[in-house]
């Protein structure tokens, strides 16, 4: 990442909410038609282990309460 990339995030966690949203909508806009090459299978298989972690958390969590 770079050093330009590490500014502009630090800047958008400085955005209240509302101006987080317009920014998100607006990457989200001009990003829609570019064209990203595929996940590697590897990538594919670590993000989807991250998110059933997360709703393993999430479960535990649940039952507790």
């Amino acid at each position: 990442m770079t050093v330009l990339v590490q500014e502009f995030l630090k800047t958008f966690d400085r955005l209240t909410n509302s101006e987080r949203l317009d920014l998100a909508s607006e990457i989200l806009r001009r990003t829609v038609h570019l064209d990203f090459p595929p996940l590697p299978d590897q990538d594919l298989a670590l993000n989807a282990e991250a998110v059933f972690l997360a709703l393993d958390e999430q479960e535990a969590v649940n039952e507790c309460s």
